[in-house]
């Protein structure tokens, strides 16, 4: 009860946040064309409220860039191909951000990482490109709160609330068609033939989504642990990077825009955020005019783009960023061979559709 009031009562003085925060925190000098500039060392104005931006998805939004090693690794890609130099000091070490905190938990368990920006760790998602471009370009503390695990779907798994059953038609082993009821928000279990009574399991539609959306939210009643000094925060946005385990389901596929809108409605009341800005990535092995459960995967993810998109109501405030250009014929199934470069040119794209995104007006 403790706990729940506290939560509660961080979202309250969250709210007190200015609408328009994002905004007048927002710095016009970080054009699109140029490059990404080094860490300036400098504290955040801890005066204003931390801008949250939360990151969800499955297996590559947790991440498995290799960070150190061969060739495919960020320490190759920045010590010897010279990309991406804003990720080392003059001394060659990586460098730490002041001003934006990385936190990371994963069901139930963190937090994972507590830390000013720096890279850690063996593995990266796309953390690293977001953070970057986002905190160079809001004056305001900045808080990366990544809360996510692989292997889940959005049909399933982190199904949002407010989600009803569907039906769907499915051939059994000798041909024949047989119509199953596909589980709603809180439903158990995944499936069941139409005109049965499903039998539970431990496991309901819908439970990752709570647990993530639970593990955020605990990150940030407690904020002055997860970002020293800070009294107050703003959730400013969301990054979405996910796909995979739907595309290996007819039914999932065939209706993930519907789930996605809805996700994207969900968070928003969830963290009591409506204004906040959403930003996804497409999977990268899918290419537009693909056709399959990838294709229905990726044309729902580009139906929810706010400039190109039929969405009329996400115009300004969702973006889709289509990855396949910058996979370098990996697959999110195949976590891109663990190629940081996918990772962080993944991420640089997603954290500038989000710094667009910020300028508009709510």
């Amino acid at each position: 009860m403790k706990q729940n009031h506290k939560i509660r009562r961080a979202f309250a003085l969250s709210s007190i946040a200015i609408t328009a925060f994002a905004l007048s925190s927002f710095c016009p000098a970080l054009a699109e064309d140029q490059p990404i500039p080094k860490p300036d060392g400098k504290p955040a104005d801890m005066t204003k409220p931390v801008q949250v931006f939360i990151l969800m998805g499955q297996s590559n939004m947790v991440g498995l860039g290799k960070i150190t090693g061969p060739e495919i690794s960020l320490e190759n890609a920045v010590k010897e191909k010279k990309k991406y130099p804003y990720m080392i000091d003059e001394t060659g070490a990586w460098s730490v951000r002041q001003d934006v905190r990385f936190v990371r938990y994963m069901s139930g368990k963190g937090p994972l990482n507590n830390e000013f920006m720096t890279v850690t760790g063996k593995s990266m998602g796309p953390e690293y490109g977001i953070g970057h471009v986002v905190g160079n370009a809001i004056d305001a503390p900045v808080m990366i709160l990544k809360s996510c695990i692989g292997n889940r779907s959005l049909g399933w798994d982190l199904l949002p609330p407010g989600s009803k059953q569907i039906e769907g038609v499915e051939k059994d082993k000798t041909g024949a068609e047989k119509t199953f009821i596909y589980a709603g928000y809180g439903d158990s279990p995944d499936k069941w033939e139409k005109g049965t009574e499903p039998a539970k399991i431990a496991w309901h539609a819908g439970l990752q989504y709570d647990g993530d959306v639970a593990d955020a939210k605990k990150a940030l009643a407690d904020l002055a642990t997860h970002y020293p000094g800070a009294t107050k925060f703003e959730v400013a946005g969301f990054f979405f990077w996910q796909g995979e385990k739907d595309c290996g389901n007819a039914v999932h596929s065939a209706n993930y825009e519907k789930n996605l809108v809805t996700f994207i409605a969900s968070l928003r009341k969830d963290f009591n955020s409506p204004n906040a800005k959403f930003v996804l990535g497409t999977l990268g092995e899918s290419a537009k005019g693909s056709t399959g459960n990838g294709g229905l995967v990726l044309d729902a993810q580009l139906a929810v783009d706010g400039t190109s998109g039929k969405h009329p109501e996400f115009k300004g405030n969702v973006a889709t960023i289509y990855t396949n250009p910058m996979a370098q014929g990996g697959s999110g199934n195949g976590h891109y061979g663990g190629k940081a470069e996918v990772y962080m040119d993944v991420g640089e794209a997603m954290g500038k559709a989000m710094v667009e995104l910020l300028k508009t007006k709510p």
